[in-house]
């Protein structure tokens, strides 16, 4: 439940782009694209996606997913140049920011297959660059900090290794329970760890409690993911 002084999650949407690169690698690609910096710093390197806005409301219920599912597709288009079809989205995962933040969202996270004749236009202005990169070499990239991905977005990755073509990880990922990340972030003997519901220690906060494992833990390293159980 959300305590009485956390903001209440704002409703939003993101949408995670997969294409075969070219036919001598056919290797499954992912995009993202660069927010314009801040404070001197180099924006981060996210999915395309952001707020539901009214426009894209269904039946009064900013938070549903058929408009997360319309947000989804105008936020592409207004920040890639990229027009989809929400019949081919599916959707993977849900993501609600713990009520410590200052700022919250409840997002729908989708998932979409390109081929390489779509060609990406950012906007400019919010998005200033914009990249495809596989997801080994993105964990790569950061782990040597060339690139940081926000938890979400590095759970995502982690999941996209699995499958070497941009249909197989639709389908697949299609195909399994959508899961709800609410995180709630404790400390383990390893580091800050951030529990995720299916995880033993979730419900106690206690990260020692032996079981099943759903989490991040937050190692000098970078992110580990794990899942198990």
């Amino acid at each position: 439940m959300t305590s009485g002084n956390a903001p209440q999650p704002r409703p939003s949407a993101t949408v995670v782009l997969l294409r075969d690169a070219d036919a001598a690698t056919a290797r499954l690609e992912f995009l993202l694209l660069q927010r314009a910096s801040r404070d001197g710093k180099p924006g981060a390197w996210v999915f395309p996606g952001g707020k539901v806005e009214p426009g894209d409301v269904l039946s009064g219920e900013p938070g549903s997913r058929e408009s997360a599912l319309r947000a989804a597709v105008r936020e592409t288009r207004e920040e890639a140049g990229l027009d989809l079809d929400a019949a081919r989205l599916v959707a993977i995962s849900r993501w609600i920011t713990p009520e410590i933040s200052p700022q919250r969202f409840d997002t729908w996270f989708f998932l979409g297959v390109l081929d390489t004749s779509h060609e990406v236009v950012v906007c400019g202005d919010e998005m200033v660059a914009h990249r495809w990169i596989t997801p080994q070499d993105a964990l790569e990239a950061q782990r040597g900090g060339e690139i940081q991905l926000a938890p979400p977005t590095f759970v995502t990755v982690q999941w996209l290794v699995a499958h070497a073509r941009a249909g197989e990880a639709r389908d697949a990922l299609g195909r399994e329970p959508i899961l709800t990340f609410r995180p709630r972030i404790s400390r383990s003997a390893a580091g800050t760890c951030m529990l995720y519901p299916g995880d033993a220690g979730y419900d106690s906060g206690d990260p020692e409690q032996p079981g099943p494992r759903h989490r991040i833990l937050a190692l000098s390293g970078g992110w580990e993911y794990q899942r198990s159980g």
